[in-house]
């Protein structure tokens, strides 16, 4: 394995008497969409902040790009690309004059006019920032991140306040991104957008991280079962078989639709496939809903991620 982009070992924070970040080790691997998941409050801006070089830590070590954030903040900064949850500019700031100042802080610069481009911009080129819509500010900040060409992103909350068009485009975006190799740090409140985008994904609650692992391993872990649903083109037969690993069926009203929850949902749909030929039906339909993040989540930490 490659050596970490980002390596954290012991990190902990306190302000005053509390202990907002109690711990915490993990380490992210170059090229990597890493998803930080956590409520409010529980310690994964701090986390964030204090790998940004924008907070001091308490205690632990920290190695981001091989640098301390504590003690070589101007060589880090130079080299990542930062994106907040809410990014304010000057009412009256043109597009082109915020990429202008931003390109002043690096010593390096990708083409402003071609990030316009990338990210549907190119017409606000002379646009005050105060005219934009939500959609156009947020695309503007990820320009803004992007500008020195950074290896490693991150990115706090980048869709929330999104409507679900503008969120799918900044997906498109972040999924290019992450076939270009950049390394990524995402904290999200939506867990449909760690499932789709994060290669692993660490659940921090009450200052500590209790999982760490890829969406789907996570998900297998959960103590939740699998519903599969099928329906058929005529009444099912009740007398069916106890078909490996489930947990109950049921019949709706019509007798055409069954549901049967399962511990093994790929080896109880095979089973159940077979049946279904063998009485000479007809599938018409068929779905399986699986454990999400969500439900590992709340087993996790007793709430929801927005709570």
């Amino acid at each position: 394995m490659s050596e970490a982009i980002i390596s954290v070992r012991g990190l902990r924070k306190s302000y005053g008497e509390v202990e907002a970040v109690r711990g915490v080790d993990f380490e992210i691997q170059p090229g990597e969409v890493f998803g930080l998941l956590g409520p409010n409050g529980a310690g994964k801006t701090s986390t964030v902040e204090i790998l940004e070089g924008l907070r001091p830590r308490t205690g632990g070590d920290v190695s981001v790009l091989g640098f301390d954030p504590d003690k070589q903040k101007e060589q880090l900064k130079d080299r990542i690309g930062v994106c907040l949850q809410a990014t304010n500019l000057p009412d009256k700031m043109r597009v082109h004059e915020a990429l202008e100042l931003f390109a002043s802080f690096y010593t390096r610069n990708v083409n402003p006019n071609e990030l316009l481009r990338r990210l549907q911009l190119q017409e606000k080129h002379d646009a005050y920032y105060t005219t934009l819509s939500g959609g156009q500010k947020q695309r503007l900040a990820l320009a803004l991140a992007l500008l020195n060409d950074p290896v490693l992103l991150f990115l706090d909350e980048p869709t929330t306040g999104l409507d679900p068009q503008v969120r799918a485009e900044i997906h498109l975006l972040l999924e290019e991104l992450r076939n270009e190799k950049r390394t990524i740090l995402l904290t999200t409140h939506y867990i449909e957008e760690a499932e789709r985008l994060c290669d692993r994904v660490a659940i921090i609650d009450q200052g500590k991280i209790i999982a760490l692992d890829t969406p789907r391993n996570l998900q297998q872990q959960s103590k939740a079962a699998s519903s599969i649903v099928v329906t058929c083109n005529r009444v099912i037969p009740k007398d069916h078989p106890q078909w490996p690993e489930t947990l109950s069926t049921q019949t709706d009203a019509s007798g055409r639709t069954l549901t049967v929850v399962s511990r093994r949902p790929a080896a109880t749909l095979v089973e159940l496939i077979k049946w279904i030929d063998q009485q000479e039906l007809e599938l018409v339909d068929v779905s399986l809903k699986q454990p999400t993040l969500e439900d590992v989540f709340i087993e996790m930490t007793g709430r929801r991620l927005r709570d």
